[in-house]
Order: C-alpha cells, then structure tokens, then sequence
C-alpha cells in the first residue's frame, strides 16, 4: 500500500474538546468494544496515542485513528489525551492514512466501502486514483462503491450504531433496497447470525411476487420459521413468556446502549446529515417510550385484592 509521505509525527497533548471527529462516520464503533477500551483506560490509562492531524477547514485537531479512545474518555469525564499530530496532512490523505494503520489488522468490508465512498463522492477522486493510493485493483475499488451504494442508509445506521453486524450487512446489501429495512428488522429482533441471515437473504429473493416475499419475512418474524446454520440445531419455538423475556432483555440491553452513546456523543459531532437523521429518529421514539411505559405501568401493578364472601 502507498503511504503518505509527511515529516515525523509530532507529540503533544491536548484537551479532548480540541479534538474532533469528522472522519468517525468511517468507522465502526461497536459498544462491547467501546466498553472494552473504557475499562482498559481505567485499569492502565492512555497506552498510545491519538494519531490526528490539522483540518484544512478549522483551526482544531481532527482524529484519524483513536475515536474508541475518544468515546471511552468522554465516558471517564477525562479531559486530556496524549497524541500524535501529523503534518502536511490532507483530507484525502487522512482517509488513506486510516486504511494504512489498518493494514495488518484490517478494516471490516462495510468500512473499506465507506471509506471509498468518501475519497470518491465527497473528495472527487476517479477510482483508478483511489486504488492506486490504497494500493488496490480498481475492480476491488468498484466492489466497494457498488456495495455501499446498494445499501439503504437506514441500513448503513444500524451498523454504525452496533446494532446490525457488518457481515449481515453485506449480505443484506443483496436484496433491493426496498425489501433491506425489513428484512434488517428481522434480523435484529431475532439476533440472526450472518449465516442465518444470509438464509434469509436466499429466501427472500427466491419469492416471486410482494405477498410471497412478506409471507417469508414475516415467518421469520414471529418465528414459525426456524433458522438453522451450522452451529445450531432446530429448536423449539418460544413460547409468549420467554419472547417477552427476550424483548425486555432486549429494550435494556439496547435502551443502555443508546443512553451511552447519547451521553458520550453530542448530535452535532455526527455531522449535519448524520445528527439531523439520529434527532429525527429519537423524535420518532419518544412516543413509542411514552406508551411503552404507560404500558408497563398497567402491567406490572397489583392485582386489587378479591373480595372475601361473607360468612
């Protein structure tokens, strides 16, 4: 892979709100690792540092590597971070610099594909450059574009937020874009695997009309039709009690994350389309939390006492 050529990396450290994070829509930030770097912060503290570098756009430092370390200091209420400030560095180099410290560990395919989307519709590159600078064939550049071009956005927030797996992702990408919401429904309700999901992937486009397709997502839906792969075995359905169970571990588990995410982020740091698109949505939510809690509040109250007959 082609690197970017600047001058040695320079040290310093910083107040976290001089940091920002514009190029944090590239990655991933799934919650179980955010919770992970937070406990690893507080047991040994900050063991390497942010690599950052100077926006064309503003006078402040923005982040290419290190927004889990971000979220997890937010989270801890520090107020410093020891990093590392590249020269010369420009947007577009930036973008390239995150595919290069990722080199050895690797991007997931999803975040491959949102960073060639940048480089080529916000940055203006033709593909041909942007594999020549990733050190990549243009046919794999265009399988990027394609596959993130094919996937609904509502989609694509799902797996930001760490609520859908990438791998399902792809897998959904897949289907046209009008059949990905629901059947990304499908596959968070009942926790599919990527194998599951892409059994349903098959399915869903084998239908031949609406009503055969809405007939196989909604067996999947309610559970009628049971998912296999190979590290499971039928099981039996669940029964009212035990699908209640799971939706209340679910609205917690779900319900705490969203706080966290909430706390530790502002809206604004998402960006303008990106927070508009949250904000509505937790507009959209809030009603289904009023009346989820007026309903639990029936539920669980106690039952008036039955009146004794007289003797």
């Amino acid at each position: 892979m082609s690197g970017v050529t600047t001058a040695v990396d320079l040290e310093r450290v910083v107040a976290i709100g001089e940091l920002g994070d514009e190029l944090s829509g590239l990655r991933m930030c799934e919650p179980a690792a955010l919770e992970a770097m937070r406990r690893s912060l507080a047991r040994h503290g900050q063991l390497t540092a942010l690599v950052t570098y100077r926006s064309e756009l503003g006078s402040g430092l923005e982040i290419i590597d290190g927004f889990k370390r971000l979220r997890a200091a937010q989270a801890l209420e520090w107020r410093e971070l020891f990093v590392t400030v590249a020269p010369d560095t420009s947007g577009i180099d930036a973008k390239v610099r995150i595919a290069e410290l990722h080199d050895g560990r690797g991007l997931t395919e999803i975040e491959e594909a949102w960073l060639v989307h940048a480089l080529c519709r916000q940055d203006g590159l033709a593909q041909g450059a942007i594999a020549q600078r990733l050190g990549r064939h243009k046919s794999w550049v265009c399988r990027r574009l394609l596959l993130v071009e094919a996937l609904d956005p509502a989609v694509q927030a799902d797996v930001r937020l760490g609520l859908l797996a990438a791998r399902a992702a792809v897998a959904l990408a897949q289907l046209p874009r009008g059949n990905q919401l629901a059947a990304a429904e499908v596959v968070v309700r009942r926790g599919l695997t990527v194998r599951q999901t892409e059994q349903l992937v098959v399915e869903v486009t084998g239908c031949e009309s609406a009503e055969q397709r809405d007939r196989v997502l909604e067996s999947w839906r309610d559970g009628s039709r049971i998912p296999t792969d190979r590290t499971s075995s039928r099981r039996r359905l669940r029964s009212e009690a035990e699908w209640m169970l799971a939706d209340i571990a679910a609205v917690c588990r779900v319900g705490a994350r969203l706080q966290a995410r909430l706390l530790g982020t502002p809206l604004s740091a998402l960006g303008e389309g990106p927070g508009e698109m949250v904000r509505r949505a937790l507009m959209s939510v809030e009603p289904v939390l009023d009346a989820l809690a007026s309903t639990v509040v029936n539920a669980t109250a106690a039952p008036e006492p039955t009146p004794r007959a007289e003797p």
